[in-house]
């Protein structure tokens, strides 16, 4: 058996395939690379749980063959918030998209940052609403269009790491469906820190965001991640015109600080020894 077919017996529910995806999209691409990074990790199976909300990437979780939680638009963190204070053992991953993370749970987003809460957050940024409709989201480029924008959008886009790093997020990360070697690189160090991380993976939309900015197909979109994202480390290094266009990607925050849990957890122990003391 070969080494791709044995990570996908191991980690995916097979039964659950071929995905719903559509051709060229690159979730397919960032979820493997999610099993890549757990099963380098060497985790416990049983001891990982993976959350989604709704949208595209959402969908992970039915194929992931871990404990899975699907949950509602928006609230995959405020599920993983409860599953971890819960379940402190247990490795929590989130997956989630541009639209479902920054919008309808861009509050989310912002306190489980600030809490800095032993959460895996692995946000597939596609640049749009895939699943229902193509419509704009706050990642979506300035003068870019959806549906909900079909003469260009007028809202400046987030910039999602710049954003998680602002609440308090202490590891972030960039990477793309096309640098799969480092995307994985980038997920097993967000696993492995003790605290709130946060990985952007931006993916190609061929159907959608592709179509309507005439960014071309699948290879069009992956060629421009190719010649046009630029690692953070070399960004000081090259010249101001040759980073004209380009988008950062590397790892842009890795600190350590409190963790949430654990923070919560020593005031339930001093309470546990306030009241034995009284007795």
């Amino acid at each position: 058996m070969s080494q791709g077919s044995q990570l996908i017996q191991d980690n995916f529910r097979d039964n659950r395939l071929p995905h719903i995806w559509c051709p060229g999209c690159g979730h397919g691409i960032i979820t493997r690379a999610i099993a890549q990074a757990i099963d380098n990790s060497n985790l416990d199976k049983d001891k990982v749980c993976i959350v989604s909300g709704i949208g595209c990437s959402s969908r992970a979780t039915g194929y992931l063959d871990f404990n899975t939680l699907h949950t509602t638009h928006g609230r995959a963190l405020a599920f993983a918030t409860g599953i971890k204070l819960a379940r402190p053992e247990l490795k929590v991953i989130v997956i989630t998209g541009d639209g479902d993370a920054t919008a309808i749970g861009g509050n989310h987003l912002i306190h489980s940052a600030r809490r800095n809460i032993d959460i895996t957050t692995i946000l597939f940024n596609n640049k749009i609403y895939g699943m229902t409709g193509g419509q704009s989201s706050p990642a979506t480029p300035y003068h870019e269009k959806g549906t909900t924008s079909p003469y260009g959008t007028i809202d400046p886009d987030f910039d999602i790491c710049k954003l998680a790093i602002g609440a308090g997020a202490t590891y972030v990360a960039r990477s793309t469906a096309y640098h799969v070697p480092q995307l994985i690189k980038h997920i097993q160090k967000a696993i492995a820190h003790k605290g709130f991380s946060l990985v952007e993976a931006i993916s190609g939309c061929p159907t959608y965001y592709g179509r309507k900015n005439k960014k071309g197909d699948a290879v069009d979109l992956m060629n421009f991640y190719k010649d046009y994202a630029l690692d953070v480390r070399m960004a000081e290094k090259v010249d101001p015109e040759k980073r004209e266009g380009k988008f950062l990607i590397g790892e842009f925050a890795n600190e350590e600080r409190a963790e949430y849990v654990d923070e919560y957890m020593k005031i339930v122990d001093r309470l546990k020894q306030e009241g034995s003391q009284d007795e």
